[in-house]
Parts: structure tokens; sequence; C-alpha cells
């Protein structure tokens, strides 16, 4: 698919690819270009939001698209971010029968995969991440909790991540992470942000 422009203002372009590795490679590859003028932009889940400070500057975005191809030299622009994890989550027991796995087994398919911080949504810290194993691919739960806990580690259809706060979910709880996903008073509010690659850390509880 040929990336997609959508005017958004006087100043902004929404472009929209083909899927998730794409946005996130796309997002990847206009940090890299430091476009003169841009001041914000924001991957989601087939979409890249790029703002600029005037509409002239929307030209260079388009020319840097231009030159984009998913899949080809695309390297994650941000930094390893490691969670320590306990993995005691309601669902571990019931996700480890489902897949004719044993719990450490679980535990190890998990926490030994290396993932894509792709995009941020739902609420303030919430990092959809990307790169879980096929096996795991598990569709939603039936019947979305209404609350889960703040910090719980789960993983729903292709994405894995960690709840900031208490909120309602329908992912399938593992355990649940010893640091805090978002906080305001950090130099950096959100634990993991766009362009991470992010391992959990087996912890003891």
């Amino acid at each position: 698919m040929e990336p997609r422009f959508l005017p958004c203002g006087p100043t902004a372009v929404m472009i929209e690819v083909a899927d998730t590795d794409a946005a996130a490679q796309l997002a990847a590859h206009l940090r890299r270009a430091h476009l003169s003028g841009v001041i914000d932009l924001v991957p989601a889940a087939r979409t890249v939001l790029v703002t600029c400070a005037s509409a002239g500057q929307l030209a260079s975005v388009r020319g840097s698209v231009s030159g984009f191809e998913p899949g080809v030299g695309i390297e994650r622009s941000g930094v390893l971010v490691e969670v320590p994890t306990v993995y005691d989550g309601d669902d571990l027991d019931s996700v480890a029968e489902s897949i004719g796995a044993s719990v450490s087994e679980l535990i190890e398919l998990h926490s030994t995969t290396v993932y894509d911080a792709a995009f941020c949504g739902f609420v303030p810290g919430f990092a959809y991440l990307t790169g879980l194993p096929p096996v795991l691919r598990l569709p939603r739960r039936l019947n979305p909790r209404a609350r889960v806990p703040g910090g719980s580690v789960a993983i729903g259809a292709d994405f894995t991540g960690v709840y900031p706060t208490a909120s309602p979910g329908g992912w399938h709880l593992l355990g649940r992470a010893t640091v805090a996903m978002w906080d305001s008073s950090r130099a950096r509010p959100s634990f993991i942000e766009p362009g991470d690659t992010v391992r959990f850390v087996p912890v003891d509880g």
C-alpha cells in the first residue's frame, strides 16, 4: 500500500499506511530525518500524524515519505527499556493451558522476547508492544474486566503491554510491573515511548 496523505488542518498531515509495523517504521524513518519545522509526530495503529510549525514545511514531510519503504533498512530510534515483572497474573494458568505449555514455559516465552513499542494510546503511558510470539496472540477475553489493576502486564490479540492505571480491560493478565508506566514528575513521563524496544524481566513478588 502506498502511503496516503490526509490533511489535518493547515499545518498537519496524517499519513496512512498498511499496518502497525509500517506505521512504526515510518515514524522511526521520520524521526531520524530530523526534518526542520516538525514539532510533533504521533504514530498509531495504521497512521502517523505529523504536525509542523508552518504549512510550508509539510512539503519536506511528503518528500521524506516518498523515500520510505517498509521493512528496508529501518531501525528503531528509541532505547531498550526493561520492565521488572512479577508473573502472578490472574490469567497465567489459563493462558498456559490454552497454548499447551507450563506456566514456567509461558513466562520464559513472554520474557525472552524483545518487543517494539509501536504507539501509545488508551490512557497516558499505555504502549502497544508488537513482536508477540504467534502462539501468544490470543483473542481478547469474551468478558472484559470492569477493573484491571494498574501495573498489570497483559496480552491481547497481536499486542502485549502494561496497564498504567486501574481501568476496564479485556486482555489476559500475566503479571504486574513493579515500576510506574506514567509519572508526570519524571523528565520522561511515559516509561515506554514509541520507538523503544522493550523486555520484561521476571522478578520475585
